[in-house]
This record gives C-alpha cells, structure tokens and sequence, in this order.
C-alpha cells in the first residue's frame, strides 16, 4: 500500500530521472491516425467531436479570437485525456501539479491580456475603473481591479489542481476501505465497492469538464481582450 494520501501525487522517476515529459507525451498516442483517403468510424467520431466542441468554443470570437481556436482545442484535448489517462491503477496525473497548472494558465493569461493591450487598449485600460465610479472611490477600485486581474492565472490553475485532486484522494480513501472490510462484511465491502464504482463514474465526467472549464475561461479571457 501506499505510504501516505499523497504519495501518488509524487513525480514518478525513471532511472532516476523525472518522467513527467515521457508522460505528458504519452496522450498523443492515443489518438488515432489515418494516412488513407478513407477514415475510419473511430477517426469519424474523433472529428466531429472536435468540430463540435470547436463550434461552441469559437462561436462568440471574431476573427481574430478565431485564431486561437488550434491552441484551445489543443488545450482541451491534453487536459482532458490527461485527467482521462490519470484513472487509470498505478498511473500519474500531472494536472494535480500546482506548477504545471500554472505552466500552463499564466502564459495563455498572459497572452490575452497581452493582446487586449495591444489591439484593444482604451477598452483593456477601462476594465480598471467602472464608468460613473465615484471620485473617493476610484484608487481603491483601480487596485481591486488589478489584483482580480492578476488573480485569474492563479484561480485557473487552483481550480482544476484541486478538482483532480480532491477526487483522486476521495477514490483512493474508499478503496482502501473497500479492501479493509474485505475480511470483515460482505455486505460493507459490496456497498463501498458500488459507491466506488459511482465515484469513479463521476471523476471520468468531472475529468471532461474540468478540461473543458478550463479551456472556456481562457476563451472566454480571450473574448475580453479581443
């Protein structure tokens, strides 16, 4: 058994080295390819779901928040099929990573704000100072403002470490009481083994929208600043 809750939370090592990149590669495996004219039903499937999310993604953008729509679903996709792959017994989910969250909601954060600024500056500048605010009032909203600006990379980030987290923990806590009343009451352990069975369920559609909250906070950041 496991050392404590939060051991399967560690980085795992090969050769004693971190293997977190081979990880986060392995997604791309999965999908399927075809170098034939003709797809298949599975290449099918896998597409006009992808046209699908994309339509509803991209659909309040303008042109140039169009632009974006190849990274997004891009997100989408590694976030999803790492929450996905992190079910899996004796596997690793690098989404519970605070660092790798961030990694990944500072840069896109950045860069909507960053393209708000330069193409859309005077809207971007007013966003810190509500129109009709009272005099007395305006240094301290200018501050507010800010901070709730620079806070949403953090809240990004936080938001989709502590879902995965509290699920992965929560699935790990009745599967190691499953295997506790395994010698103690059928009836028990069959009980657990179905709320075990539910939980897990549920942490496969919270792993999808999860991926797909975070990728529409972004877009939505985008829709802002564009």
């Amino acid at each position: 058994m496991n050392e404590n809750l939060f051991t399967p939370f560690m980085t795992p090592t090969l050769l004693g080295l971190p293997a977190v990149v081979p990880i986060i590669l392995f997604p791309t495996l999965l999908f399927p390819t075809s170098k034939h004219l003709i797809s298949n039903r599975l290449i099918t499937i896998q597409q006009n779901l992808i046209q699908l999310i994309m339509k509803q993604m991209m659909m309040i953008h303008n042109a140039k928040g169009q632009t974006w729509s190849l990274m997004l679903m891009s997100l989408i996709i590694f976030i999803a099929t790492t929450n996905l792959l992190g079910l899996l017994p004796h596997s690793f989910t690098p989404t519970t990573q605070l660092s790798m969250n961030l990694a990944m909601a500072i840069p896109l954060w950045a860069g909507t704000v960053i393209t708000g600024l330069r193409f859309k500056t005077k809207n971007s500048l007013a966003h810190f100072l509500p129109q009709g605010t009272p005099t007395p009032l305006i240094p301290m909203l200018v501050v507010i403002e800010t901070i709730s600006l620079f806070i949403q990379p953090m809240a990004l980030a936080v938001r989709l470490t502590a879902n995965i987290t509290a699920g992965h923990l929560l699935m790990h806590l009745i599967g190691s009481a499953t295997l506790a009343l395994l010698t103690a009451s059928f009836l028990a352990t069959s009980l657990t083994l179905v709320l075990l069975v539910l939980l897990t369920i549920l942490e496969m559609a919270v792993a999808l929208i999860q991926a797909y909250v975070f990728t529409l906070l972004v877009s939505l950041y985008l829709h802002d600043n564009t």
